[in-house]
């Protein structure tokens, strides 16, 4: 991994980001996290990671390999053009705020600024992230591979060839675990209204979310066979899927929500 770091903002993913790097090995002296709010910051102090509020306040000597940007994209404006002094050391920006385009750090950073846009997901909190990411075409082979060793600390991590799939991307895993954690909701509320107390319903519908997802993750099937093992001809799931796979059901809901958040992402890149 990278031997010098610039955290900017240690929130809930870049927090995540953090001590994953922690366990993975890198040193706390390496790393320098920009984070302007006191308990934000207190879980990085208490791992001897050095604070400071601002970009100004990173010590002059401070030769980043990497400045990460894990701040929200309505913060950019702000936060940005403080980190274009160190454009002319030659590091990798690494950002995954959505929305913000290549051309856009570009213009706060220098049109040479090596830049890489990634897309992770909040499962990255227990390590089990799904990550995207793109590389602007100055970032050379090894700060790709620095980039990919700081992302797969808290998950898995795919490369695409085409910036603008990132849209896509952040409709589908950025976005993803909100999608599924309404489902679980809706499974408790729906097993609430067939009968059954509130608490047993929550339950019931988190354990299930969480080990379907476990399943999922450790089998070699795709989803419909697991689905079909599920299935008995006849039986009470497959009278629950004539509903759910409908022609005005689960898939047009999911498709007309994951354009919805596609063409967000898009509205935020203007």
């Amino acid at each position: 991994m990278a031997s010098s770091l610039i955290l900017v903002g240690c929130g809930k993913m870049g927090g995540a980001l953090l001590e994953g790097w922690l366990e993975r090995g890198v040193d706390a002296a390496d790393v320098v996290v920009v984070e302007p709010h006191a308990p934000a910051a207190g879980p990085a102090t208490a791992r001897g990671v050095a604070v400071v509020a601002s970009a100004d306040a990173v010590p002059a000597a401070k030769r980043p390999d990497v400045v990460i940007f894990a701040v929200k994209p309505q913060m950019m404006d702000g936060v940005l053009p403080g980190y274009a002094r160190f454009a002319a050391d030659g590091p990798v920006f690494l950002s995954i705020a959505a929305g913000k385009t290549i051309g856009y750090f570009r213009r706060h950073l220098g049109k040479d600024a090596a830049i890489v846009r990634a897309m992770p997901n909040t499962p990255a909190a227990v390590r089990r992230g799904m990550t995207v990411a793109y590389a602007s075409p100055p970032v050379a082979e090894t700060q790709r591979r620095l980039c990919d060793g700081l992302l797969s600390a808290v998950g898995e991590v795919a490369w695409i060839d085409d910036e603008a799939h990132l849209d896509a991307v952040t409709a589908l895993s950025g976005g993803g675990p909100a999608y599924v954690f309404l489902l679980a909701e809706a499974l408790a509320q729906a097993g609430v209204e067939a009968g059954l107390p509130a608490d047993l319903a929550a339950r019931l519908a988190r354990v299930t979310v969480a080990g379907s997802g476990e399943l999922l993750y450790r089998s070699p099937e795709p989803p419909a066979v697991l689905r079909q093992n599920v299935t008995s001809p006849g039986g009470t799931t497959a009278e629950a899927l004539k509903v759910l796979m409908a022609a005005d059901g689960w898939q047009p809901l999911l498709t007309k929500a994951i354009a919805a958040a596609t063409r967000r992402s898009r509205e935020l890149a203007g």
